[in-house]
């Protein structure tokens, strides 16, 4: 069996824990240092909160020294054209999240029932949602139907960003820095893509031990 066909999280837990470190996650920062050097492309960062502590850690900094501004300061001498920071996107999230719970909450008080089944769980996480579908199949109904941070994010990018900035969707390249590896997964996901085919994020590359991103 391949991985993909297997009952895998892809939480990443067994390359941090493999004691003879034979175990690696797949390294995509070459792709995207080949996307960032294309002059046909309009590049988009987006940045997890937790990345914040862990690039802190790594250089020695103090918290007045890793501001978001600072962050975002050097994303751009990386080359890329616009960073943002997926706090906007989870915010979405949570409205999204919060309306769908109401909804059902007021079916529920009707007297309609909902054939979702309680309790709604998040669907922000790809490594818990691939874990629940596989080894509790008859509970997927109760996931929340909203998309991830990280895939919301690239959704807005790729629609209304896009059209905000005048750039065709698919001269624009959605990058994703990451403390999971299940995000990695999540983005080829054919679910996450949109109307015209497009990903919501083309490549999510993880921060690791030390910050090294792959």
């Amino acid at each position: 069996n391949t991985l993909s066909s297997s009952l895998c999280t892809y939480c990443g837990q067994c390359v941090t824990h493999c004691p003879v470190g034979a175990l690696e996650e797949r390294d995509d920062t070459d792709h995207v240092y080949r996307m960032l050097a294309d002059p046909e492309l309009t590049t988009v960062v987006q940045v997890a909160p937790a990345v914040r502590a862990a690039w802190t850690e790594y250089f020695g900094l103090t918290p007045e020294q890793a501001t978001p501004g600072v962050l975002a300061s050097a994303l751009r001498q990386l080359g890329f054209d616009y960073v943002f920071d997926t706090n906007f996107a989870a915010d979405l999230t949570i409205m999204e999240e919060g309306s769908e719970l109401l909804e059902r909450l007021g079916a529920a008080a009707k007297g309609e029932g909902d054939s979702r089944g309680w309790p709604m769980f998040t669907s922000c996480c790809p490594g818990w949602v691939r874990f629940l579908k596989s080894q509790y199949p008859e509970r997927t109904e109760e996931l929340s139907t909203a998309k991830s941070p990280q895939q919301m994010f690239g959704a807005i990018a790729k629609t209304y960003f896009a059209e905000k900035i005048g750039i065709d969707p698919k001269r624009l390249f959605v990058v994703s820095i990451m403390p999971c590896v299940a995000k990695k997964s999540e983005c080829t996901l054919p679910t996450m893509r949109g109307e015209d085919g497009i990903p919501d994020v083309d490549v999510s590359i993880t921060t690791v031990s030390y910050t090294h991103l792959t």
